[in-house]
């Protein structure tokens, strides 16, 4: 069984996404086979994983996944080292009122047995940083720390007046990095700008190794891995919505996740990608289209005059193939799409949403969601897994509901997705699914 790590951090903006890849990359220099793995619903932290391992690196999600499904992914994709970043802080979750959070790091780290390298953001502290990790390794007695790497640095006396309180609670400094601007990866409105956009990728990822390797006991880190407690297992998922998938990929349709199109392609399925940024249509042979989400309202006027790639959908759907649009995807097979400058720009026209970046406001959350129908998605009465996460305001809707849909606490969400004859459309990415 591979061994494991969790790198995690008291909150969000502690450094742990540029600790990571910079782990994961000089361990790979070293020879190691490193297995990447993201805590939580996310699409950008995994594309810099993958592009410091060579490695596709697949979600670990505590509330949208069961254990069979978990169990699979840790399994099988044997490596020397996996390492597992972590989402928000280490305990933060999701909970109705007077529940223990879930979807958490922590909980993670607890159910594969996986020990914490905790980053820890010292900027303004001294003693106070190993109070801060002292609290966080004895908050639960099934979350293991191994130790901790100390982040921003502001010079060596600085540590000097650190590391005695950390010698004082008994927890291992594996290393210390000072703040340097270089290590900033350039960011927009949905996180950090992706890896295939991002300037000098591999000169960045090495100067992070470079710095990694100067300041981090990476022999420790490596020994401080421990193997899964999780069993390999077979898990019951949502099937593939063909057996020839047109599949949307370029910079304005990204957000796919590694786990179900590796699932797919084990229950058989083909992908057949194709860029509409481009102005490529899909592939009339197809039975299924899939356009996933990603930054569509950044190549408004792209999309608007990629014609081929209207026809293409539009002759589709009158053959009644299944096309199925997630978030951003959704919001083009729509009405049309007002940039965050105010322009209008006419998409496909297949589903009667209209969707503004004008007018932005913040849509986040899990999703657990019934299908009403069959269609994309599965079954009709089936239970599909999700997340949200936009900034798109919804100015006109028509269609038929997809969905019955609720968040984590069991509210109910506005959001029901929307269908039109063999198309189908929803904000939420799908993660899992569960049997009616």
């Amino acid at each position: 069984m591979t061994p494991g790590l969790v790198v995690a951090a008291p909150h969000s903006g502690a450094g742990k996404t540029t600790v990571t890849i910079g782990l994961m990359r000089a361990l790979s220099r070293r020879g190691l086979a490193v297995q990447p793995f993201k805590c939580g619903p996310d699409y950008i932290d995994p594309a810099f994983h993958a592009a410091a391992t060579r490695r596709p690196s697949f979600n670990l999600d505590t509330w949208a996944m069961s254990k069979a499904t978990l169990a699979d992914l840790v399994t099988h994709h044997p490596a020397d080292i996996a390492i597992a970043e972590g989402v928000m802080g280490l305990f933060d979750g999701v909970a109705a009122a007077g529940q223990t959070a879930r979807g958490a790091t922590a909980d993670l780290a607890a159910l594969l047995g996986w020990p914490v390298v905790l980053v820890l953001d010292v900027s303004g502290q001294t003693e106070t940083a190993a109070a801060v990790a002292k609290g966080l390794a004895d908050y639960r007695t099934d979350v293991t720390v191994a130790g901790v790497i100390l982040n921003r640095v502001a010079s060596p006396r600085h540590l000097a007046l650190i590391t005695p309180g950390f010698e004082r609670v008994g927890l291992k400094v594996f290393g210390a990095l000072g703040h340097d601007a270089g290590f900033e990866l350039p960011e927009r409105h949905l996180g950090l700008v992706q890896a295939g956009e991002t300037a000098d990728i591999e000169r960045r990822l090495d100067a992070l190794a470079d710095a990694i390797e100067k300041a981090v006991d990476l022999t420790a880190v490596q020994k401080a891995a421990l193997p899964a407690k999780l069993a390999a297992g077979t898990a019951p998922h949502p099937r593939p919505p063909g057996q020839r998938i047109a599949l949307a990929q370029d910079r304005a349709f990204s957000f796919m996740y590694p786990h179900l199109l590796e699932r797919w392609r084990q229950d058989g399925a083909e992908i057949v990608p194709f860029s509409p940024l481009a102005d490529e249509a899909p592939d009339p042979r197809v039975d299924a289209v899939w356009l996933p989400g990603g930054y569509p309202e950044l190549h408004g006027g792209t999309l608007a005059a990629a014609r081929r790639f209207h026809d293409g959908l539009r002759a589709l759907a009158t053959r009644s193939v299944r096309i199925h649009g997630e978030c951003g995807g959704y919001m083009v097979l729509g009405q049309g799409i007002e940039d965050g400058e105010g322009r209008r720009h006419a998409m496909a026209g297949l589903l009667q949403v209209e969707t503004s970046f004008a007018r932005r406001r913040l849509h986040i959350g899990y999703r657990r969601a019934r299908l009403l129908v069959d269609g994309a998605l599965g079954a009709a009465g089936t239970d599909v897994l999700g997340h949200e996460f936009h900034y798109a305001s919804v100015l006109t809707v028509g269609d038929d509901p997809l969905v019955d849909c609720r968040d984590a606490t069991g509210t109910a969400v506005v959001e029901a997705g929307a269908r039109r004859g063999s198309v189908s459309g929803t904000f939420f990415h799908v993660i899992d699914g569960r049997q009616p």
